[in-house]
C-alpha cells in the first residue's frame, strides 16, 4: 500500500482509519493532494469526489446523517474551505459528526500574498466542537523551510528532535478532534499545513500507528423520584417531539405515553413517531384557538403543567409562540448532549438518551384522571373533517399538490424536505409510517438540500424522493454535478416561480420592492437542468395531470426522475391562510 511521503498526511489518514472513519468526501485541489492520495490509496476508506465544496459538505452530511456515525470532507486551501461553512452550522445544530479537513499554506507564507492563502485556523470556531490546527513537519521540503523559516528547524539544526515534537503534538490534536465529534455527535475541524512538494509516494510509514481507545461519554445519574413525583400528579402534560431519527422511540413506549389521558402528544412530520392519538399537525390546533371567541381561556387550557421535549429543532412557529406566552410549570428536555432553552422556560436537562428516561419514568405509573387529551382529540378529528371538505373546495395549487403527492409515497421511501414552505406544507398532511422523514432543521436553511438528499440516498437501502421547492432546489442545483445520483432518486419540485413563502409571513405587501427582493420571481427553465444532468424530466399543472404523472413517476426507471409541479404564485398564500381561516369555524 503507498503513503503520501508527508508525515502529518499519515498521521490525518491513520487516525480517521483507527476512529472507523469510512466514507471520505473530496474536492479536487493541489494543497490536499497528500490527503487525496492517503485516503485514496487505502482499501479502507470509501472516497467520493465532488467539486463544490459547499454541495460536499452537505454530501458528507447526508451520509453522516444515515450511518449515524463520522463522514470526512476533504478540501485544499483557501476560500474552499469556507464554501464548509453553511453545512457545519447545519451539523453543529443538527448534532451530525462531520469531519472536515482542510489542507493549507505553511504559516510563513500567511498573509504575504501568496495564492489561495487565507487564515484557516480556527475558522469555524463558533459552531465547531473542535478545532484542531496540526503543526507542519520538518523533515518534509527541509530545504525550503530552511530558506524561508530557518527558525522552524532550531538553532542546532537537529530537527529529527522538533520533528518527535510535532509528531506528538499532531497526534494529540487528532486524538481529540475524533473523538470530540464521537463523544458530542458534532463536527470538527482538522487543518494541515503542508509544503511543496505534495504528490511523493512512499511504502514507509513514518508514524507511529494510533493506540487509544475511543471514550464513549458518560453522563450522571438522573434523580428520576423528582421527574417522577411532578409527571405523576399533573393532569396536563404535554410532550413535543422535533427532529427525531426514526426507531429513537420504541413504539410500545409511544403506545404507552398516548393512553394516558393526561398526555397530549405533539409531533411533527419530522418527528419520525406515529400514533392515531397524537397530534401530527400542530399549526391546525393552535391556529383555530388565535382566531376564537375566547382565545386566552382555550390557551390556558392547552398551557401545560409539565412540557417534556426531545429531538431536534421543532418547524412550527405557532407552538414556539404560545409556548413562550403561556409557560409550563415545568420544563424538560431529553437530550444525551445540548439541551436549548427554545420557550425560555426550561427547568431541567436531563441527559439521558430520550428512550431510557421515558421507559423509567412510565414504568410504574398509573394514569391520573384527567380530561386534558380527549378534549383536544375531539378538535383534532374536526380539523380531519374540516381538511377534507376543504380540499374539495379549493383550486389547484401548492396546498391540494401537497394533499395528492403525499398519499402517493410509496412505502419504505425516505423522503427528504427541503426547507421554507416546503417542510411547512408537510406538516399539514400524515405522512405513513413506513417513510422515514429528514430535514436540515438545524439551520432550516435553503442551501444544501438537494446535496443532503443525495449524500443520503447513498447509504439508505430503498428509493429516495427528495421534496423541494424552486429557490430551494435552483439554490442548490449543483448537488446533482456528481456521479452518485442512484437511479431511483426521485425530486418533486414545488415550483411556483419564486418564494411563495413570503406571502405567507407578515409584513407583505403588493409592491415591485417586496416582488424583486423578498419573492424574487424566477422563470428558469428545470427541464434545461435535468437535460443537462441527466435526469428524467416530467411535469403537471394541474389536478389531472399531478394524478397522470403520479401514476408512473415511482415506476423504475434508467435515470433519477424529477417532477415539476407548477402552481400559481399569487393563489397558494391566499388558499394557505384560507384554510386556517376554515378550520377556525364550527369548532365542535
Amino acid at each position: 500500500m503507498k503513503y503520501s511521503t508527508i508525515p502529518a498526511a499519515q498521521a490525518v489518514v491513520m487516525h480517521c482509519k483507527h476512529s472507523g472513519i469510512r466514507h471520505i468526501v473530496i474536492s479536487p485541489g493541489s494543497r490536499n493532494a497528500p490527503l487525496v492520495l492517503g485516503f485514496s490509496n487505502d482499501p479502507f476508506f470509501s472516497c467520493y469526489s465532488i467539486v463544490d465544496e459547499r454541495s460536499a459538505a452537505f454530501f458528507a452530511l447526508g451520509m453522516a446523517q444515515q450511518l449515524q456515525e463520522p463522514v470526512a470532507a476533504v478540501c485544499t486551501s483557501g476560500s474552499a474551505l469556507l464554501n464548509y461553512y453553511p453545512a457545519v452550522a447545519e451539523a453543529f445544530y443538527s448534532n451530525i459528526p462531520l469531519v472536515l479537513i482542510s489542507a493549507d499554506r505553511p504559516a510563513y507564507k500567511i498573509d504575504r500574498g501568496d495564492g489561495q492563502t487565507i487564515r484557516q485556523d480556527r475558522v469555524f470556531d463558533r459552531h465547531i466542537a473542535y478545532s484542531a490546527h496540526l503543526k507542519q513537519d520538518v523533515t518534509h521540503a527541509t530545504a525550503t523551510i530552511s530558506s524561508l523559516a530557518p527558525q522552524l528547524l532550531g538553532q542546532d539544526g537537529k530537527f529529527e528532535n522538533i520533528q518527535d515534537d510535532i509528531q506528538e503534538y499532531n497526534h494529540g490534536e487528532l486524538q481529540q478532534a475524533l473523538q470530540k465529534a464521537l463523544q458530542h455527535m458534532s463536527p470538527v475541524h482538522i487543518n494541515v499545513p503542508f509544503e511543496e512538494p505534495l504528490y511523493g509516494l512512499s511504502d514507509d510509514l513514518k508514524v507511529a500507528s494510533p493506540n487509544y481507545t475511543m471514550e464513549k461519554p458518560t453522563h450522571p445519574a438522573i434523580d428520576l423520584e423528582k421527574f417522577s413525583a411532578v409527571w405523576k400528579r399533573s393532569q396536563r402534560k404535554m410532550i413535543l417531539v422535533g427532529v427525531n431519527q426514526p426507531g429513537e422511540i420504541r413504539q410500545e413506549i409511544l403506545d404507552k405515553l398516548a393512553e394516558d389521558p393526561a398526555v397530549l402528544i405533539f409531533t411533527e412530520t419530522t418527528s419520525n413517531l406515529h400514533h392515531s392519538k397524537t397530534f401530527p399537525s400542530i399549526d391546525s390546533i393552535i391556529a383555530p384557538i388565535e382566531k376564537s371567541k375566547d382565545p386566552i381561556g382555550e390557551f390556558q387550557a392547552l398551557r401545560p403543567e409539565v412540557l417534556l421535549t426531545f429531538g431536534g429543532l421543532v418547524v412550527s412557529k405557532k407552538i414556539k409562540a404560545f409556548l413562550r406566552d403561556y409557560k409550563p410549570d415545568f420544563h424538560w428536555h431529553i437530550d444525551p448532549i445540548k439541551a436549548f432553552d427554545t420557550f425560555f422556560s426550561l427547568t431541567d436537562h436531563v441527559k439521558s438518551r430520550p428512550d431510557i428516561f421515558l421507559e423509567q419514568l412510565i414504568s410504574d405509573e398509573g394514569n391520573i384522571q384527567s380530561s386534558y387529551r380527549d378534549f383536544w382529540l375531539k378538535r383534532k378529528r374536526h380539523v380531519l373533517t374540516k381538511r377534507a371538505q376543504y380540499l374539495e373546495q379549493i383550486p389547484f395549487s401548492d396546498f391540494k399538490a401537497f394533499a395528492q403527492l403525499i398519499k402517493s409515497i410509496p412505502e419504505s421511501y425516505m423522503v427528504q424536505l427541503a426547507n421554507s414552505s416546503t417542510v411547512r406544507y408537510a406538516q399539514l398532511f400524515d405522512m405513513s409510517k413506513t417513510n422515514p422523514v429528514f430535514c436540515n432543521r438545524g439551520t432550516s436553511g435553503i442551501d444544501g438540500s438537494t446535496s443532503t438528499a443525495v449524500g443520503a440516498a447513498v447509504h439508505y437501502k430503498s428509493p429516495t424522493l427528495l421534496i423541494s421547492g424552486d429557490l430551494s432546489f435552483l439554490y442548490d442545483v449543483n448537488g446533482l454535478w456528481n456521479k452518485y445520483l442512484r437511479n431511483d432518486l426521485r425530486i418533486m419540485v414545488m415550483n411556483n416561480g419564486g418564494g411563495g413563502i413570503f406571502r405567507i409571513l407578515p409584513g407583505k405587501e403588493e409592491s415591485p420592492e417586496f416582488e424583486q427582493y423578498f419573492e424574487t420571481p424566477q422563470n428558469q427553465s428545470i427541464a434545461a437542468l435535468c437535460a443537462a444532468y441527466g435526469l428524467e424530466y416530467c411535469e403537471a399543472k394541474d389536478e389531472e395531470s399531478l394524478a397522470t404523472q403520479l401514476s408512473t413517476f415511482y415506476d423504475p426507471s434508467e435515470s433519477p426522475k424529477l417532477l415539476d409541479i407548477r402552481t400559481p404564485r399569487k393563489l397558494n398564500d391566499k388558499i394557505l391562510l384560507g384554510y386556517f381561516e376554515f378550520l377556525s369555524s364550527d369548532k365542535s
